[in-house]
């Protein structure tokens, strides 16, 4: 992109990795607080087990497949998480040597000029791969939630069916 011949190149070189860093960092965020809240869906349900006199109650065994989905799930947001903290350092780190190399073009040419692009590069291209990792994992996590709360919605409707009978029979 030659910023004389076209006006958006020099738009574009630096609302892109501003976009992408407030991106990862949006991910983040929401990725903690998804984290918190499975972590607090964890705890809750060890804590009712725990309490629970008859642990092969099937509510309990409900609970601990619960447990075992909010385990799994709290494991995948914190490799999301992490993934997301790599894509906020490479893009950090990309615009940070980007602007070294800028500032070394006037002095030298050839090798200390291309070797911080290079490095930019390389650093845009893992955060980007780390963002993109982050949100497939993230995917898999939803999928996950998914699947406990259909598993709870079906328990809870067998249940008010079963109940609904047993009202009818004593009439």
């Amino acid at each position: 992109m030659d910023p004389g011949s076209n006006p958006f190149a020099v738009l574009s070189l630096i609302v892109a990795p501003a976009l992408l860093t407030n991106a990862s960092s949006v991910l983040s965020m929401s990725t903690s607080n998804r984290l918190a809240r499975a972590s607090d869906r964890a705890r809750e349900l060890a804590r009712k087990i725990e309490e629970s006199a008859d642990f092969s109650s099937v509510e309990n065994e409900r609970r601990l497949r619960e447990l075992t989905i909010a385990e799994q799930r709290t494991m995948l947001l914190l490799r999301a998480l992490r993934s997301f903290y790599v894509a906020l350092g490479g893009f950090a780190s990309a615009t940070f040597v980007s602007l070294l190399g800028a500032v070394l073009v006037p002095v030298g040419t050839g090798l200390l000029v291309r070797i911080p692009g290079m490095v930019g590069v390389g650093a845009g291209l893992l955060a980007v791969g780390a963002i993109v990792n982050g949100s497939v994992v993230l995917l898999r996590e939803t999928r996950l939630a998914v699947q406990a709360i259909q598993e709870r919605a079906a328990t809870v409707r067998a249940r008010a069916r079963s109940g609904v009978g047993e009202q009818r029979q004593a009439l």
